[in-house]
């Protein structure tokens, strides 16, 4: 009989390298057949807490308990270009035993390549024995049936196939066939659906819907979260607090807690203010009566006492993107499309797209949408037919790999100083000013390449703003923002004098825009007034 599964951490606390403690007193419980998001701002702890509830890390104070066995889904599944092979991608998601019997049997098996000695052989026969112990004939089972769901090919003909010859939606899709089918009764998934394509995030909400285990997911995908959360946890102000319901009630729950504890603050303070006030009347009156003087000494220890009782929770910081995106009027005919064609990609269409249009540019990955964006943007992209933008559109390129081989090297504070064709340079202190709006005032000496993902998509963002642009051209701008950060873009976008276009995969963002041009399987692009995300690869000859 299969154990349930739960995962509990009560009391975690850590501090990072420089004394600064990121986190304290982080309790909580994920029972079987939950499925819990954490959340919260980049740099707030979510992937130092995931490595300390995985055993990667030491807490400094706490500990955490798991039932049911442990799976692990890291966050750099989908990124993987490297020698790995696909068997290599399957232990990396297995347990640790499995994968330590593994290594013990690759490297007896290298040996015996060069000597059959009896001792070799002795150490062969172990190392066997001990890979079907730590159930690896079982899970070789098990990662057959992954690879066939994933890729359509069994196991032992994908096994030594190069991870990098996958795309990232294929990682992702191969680690979680294995996580969601496996024996491990808790799940901790870090951003579990990137790389993953609309059919591909509906696919997992099925199987979210589906297993009994317990699982803790980091997602930034908002649509994905109110489908499939039945809990949310909250990482902020250092600590953590459970919202026992959808994440689509979730930012109420949020908002009255900010008011509960709005509300303690202000008593707290009242009340404390209150008794400073004796004790300062007291000691004056004890100056001149003695009889005053244990009165006094009384409500010293009082106030003390009162310090030294806990605090109310801290308020939580407010967003931390603060975007001004301003624009400008344009010509009424912002882009006009005629018998356009990216060559090799889509066949020809026809468009146009007025001043102050919102449009979504979907359909499958591989169809055309970046190629595009980039020709919108003034790149050179194989076309015919005419691609023209209007009077005084001025294009902005957001772009979704974040590749800038030109800011390598450069910190963001040298960037913002030099300025380029599109914006002037700016002093360090204007520059400081600017970064601190965006969440990067710490970040304004660090250089562009070492920044998070998150930080990187800000930084586009800023640069945008700065550069004065009247078309804003978006590709997946999404997808590395928080929570908080996505809501703060979108309500920029709201209040931006121009057009929008975007390529993207975010369903709960594509809601806010109001036109459709759908990338289409069979090679032709057509508009829809309401999102369509069911579209499969282009067919192409390949």
């Amino acid at each position: 009989m299969r154990r349930v599964g739960f995962l509990e951490a009560s009391g975690l606390a850590y501090r990072l390298a420089d004394g600064r403690e990121l986190f304290r007193d982080v309790s909580f419980r994920v029972a079987s057949g939950t499925i819990a998001a954490l959340v919260g701002s980049n740099g707030a702890g979510k992937t130092t807490l995931l490595r300390i509830l995985s055993g990667q890390l030491d807490a400094g104070d706490g500990g955490v308990t798991v039932q049911g066995g442990l799976g692990v889904m890291p966050q750099f599944i989908g990124s993987v270009r490297d020698d790995k092979t696909v068997r290599d991608l399957m232990l990396s998601v297995a347990p640790r035993a499995l994968r330590d019997a593994a290594a013990e049997l690759d490297e007896v098996e290298l040996l015996l390549m060069d000597t059959e000695d009896e001792p070799t052989q002795m150490r062969y026969a172990s190392a066997l024995a001990a890979w079907g112990e730590a159930g690896g004939y079982d899970v070789e089972v098990l990662w057959d049936t992954a690879t066939v769901a994933a890729l359509g090919v069994p196991f032992d003909r994908a096994k030594y196939r190069g991870v990098r010859s996958l795309s990232g939606g294929e990682q992702k899709r191969l680690a979680l066939e294995a996580l969601l089918r496996g024996p491990e009764q808790v799940l901790l998934l870090d951003e579990p659906d990137n790389y993953l394509d609309v059919p591909g995030k509906r696919w997992l909400e099925g199987r979210l819907a589906e297993t009994g285990k317990a699982v803790l997911l980091v997602s930034h995908d908002r649509e994905l979260l109110a489908t499939s959360a039945t809990q949310v946890i909250t990482l902020e102000a250092g600590t953590t607090w459970v919202h026992g319901g959808s994440f689509r009630t979730w930012h109420e729950a949020r908002e009255a807690r900010w008011e509960r504890i709005a509300e303690l603050h202000k008593r707290w303070d009242e009340e404390h203010k209150r008794l400073r006030e004796l004790v300062f009347t007291l000691r004056q009156q004890a100056a001149i009566s003695e009889d005053m003087a244990s009165r006094y000494r009384a409500m010293q220890t009082r106030l003390r006492k009162y310090e030294e009782s806990p605090r109310p929770p801290e308020m939580p910081r407010q967003e931390k993107l603060r975007p001004r995106l301003r624009g400008g009027r344009t010509g009424v005919r912002a882009i006009t499309c005629e018998r356009l064609e990216l060559t090799g990609l889509m066949k020809p269409f026809d468009t146009e797209v007025f001043f102050g249009d919102r449009l979504a540019v979907l359909g499958s990955n591989g169809s055309g949408k970046s190629h595009f964006l980039r020709l919108l943007g003034g790149g050179e992209v194989a076309h015919t037919g005419v691609c023209r933008l209007g009077a005084r559109v001025v294009p902005g390129l957001f772009a979704q790999t974040h590749e800038h081989p030109e800011w390598v090297g450069s910190t963001l504070v040298d960037l913002l100083w030099r300025g380029d064709d599109d914006r002037a340079g700016m002093g360090r202190g204007p520059a400081m000013s600017v970064l601190s709006r965006y969440g990067l005032g710490e970040c304004g000496d660090q250089r562009f390449e070492t920044l998070s993902g998150g930080q990187q998509a800000r930084f586009q963002i800023l640069l945008l703003e700065l550069s004065g642009a009247t078309l804003l051209l978006l590709d997946e701008p999404t997808d590395n923002l928080d929570l908080t950060s996505a809501e703060a873009l979108q309500t920029a976008l709201d209040q931006f004098t121009g057009t929008v276009v975007t390529v993207t995969h975010d369903r709960w963002f594509a809601d806010s825009l109001d036109r459709f041009l759908i990338f289409r399987a069979d090679g032709t692009v057509t508009e829809s007034d309401t999102p369509v995300w069911d579209e499969s690869r282009v067919a192409r000859t390949r």
